[in-house]
């Protein structure tokens, strides 16, 4: 059995970019809270353990790089207990919306509470614990078309060319996590990431984050630049950012969220696709007036 082991805290130092001004209207994709127990149990199948990243924080990290909106995404560690998160997103209704982990099944009433507290998406994440695999893809692509969600997944992207036929059939939008959660060194002929460009450039969305997760060289990860780049040339109208806060599972050290929003100078050169990735995009998806 795999040990479990204790994340670092993110960096305290939170600023926004060096290298060009955010957008107005931008909006975060991608960041998580999290509680501790007994309040907010962890579910044991887990592969770390984190440290709270309370909604103060995360409130804190919106303003401090410049970030009008954000999209919490529930955490693999609560499993489908997504309380805090509807919690977090019940103080702050215009500003925030929520991707939620939920087991098959719910009661209509639940589905539609979860969706009057600002839900607009379902997550299977099937890379650290906790999350919903890939085994019902279908049966919750028709709960999301039901409910109008889109679905979400994290995924390493060399585990896509059996699933693409499955997931370009699905009846709602999708969002691949962190560019496929590839790391750099797999190259850009991998055939899982020319899958994944193939999906992108055929309909699905894709998150440019997660640099500290794939990159092989380390800060600043210029070598997940072509990657990137790759991806945002497929479809430059379906292209996120995200910051990942809290960072878990970070084992070389948390990056700085500036240094992130830097490398965005590099992966998507052009002011006016980076206004599409901050804010024309993100704003459609999720719902943001």
């Amino acid at each position: 059995m795999t040990p479990i082991r204790d994340c670092p805290a993110p960096d305290p130092r939170i600023s926004g970019p060096t290298r060009y001004a955010v957008p107005a209207g931008a909006v975060d994709t991608h960041a998580h809270v999290i509680g501790l127990p007994p309040a907010y149990p962890f579910v044991e199948n887990r592969s770390y353990t984190p440290p709270a990243a309370p909604a103060d924080a995360y409130l804190a990290m919106l303003d401090a790089t410049g970030m009008a909106n954000g999209v919490l995404v529930q955490v693999s560690v609560h499993g489908t207990d997504n309380r805090l998160m509807l919690e977090t997103l019940a103080g702050h209704r215009e500003r925030l919306r929520g991707v939620a982990v939920i087991p098959l099944g719910l009661p209509e009433r639940e589905c539609a509470a979860l969706k009057d507290a600002g839900i607009v998406g379902l997550r299977l994440n099937v890379l650290f614990g906790g999350g919903v695999d890939f085994a019902q893809v279908e049966a919750y692509a028709d709960l999301a078309r039901d409910m109008g969600w889109h679905l979400q997944f994290l995924i390493d992207a060399r585990t896509l060319p059996p699933l693409a036929a499955r997931l370009s059939r699905l009846p709602v939008p999708f969002v691949v996590d962190h560019m496929g959660h590839l790391p750099a060194s797999a190259g850009l002929d991998d055939p899982g990431f020319r899958t994944l460009v193939g999906l992108v450039a055929d309909g699905a969305w894709v998150k440019l984050s997660g640099a500290f997760r794939t990159s092989v060289a380390g800060a600043p990860y210029a070598d997940t630049i072509p990657f990137a780049r790759a991806l945002n040339d497929a479809a430059p109208d379906r292209c996120l950012w995200g910051s990942d806060w809290p960072h878990v599972a970070a084992w070389d050290g948390p990056p700085r969220i500036a240094a992130l929003l830097d490398l965005m100078a590099d992966w998507v050169p052009d002011e006016g696709r980076r206004k599409r990735l901050f804010v024309d995009n993100p704003r459609k998806l999720y719902g943001f007036a």
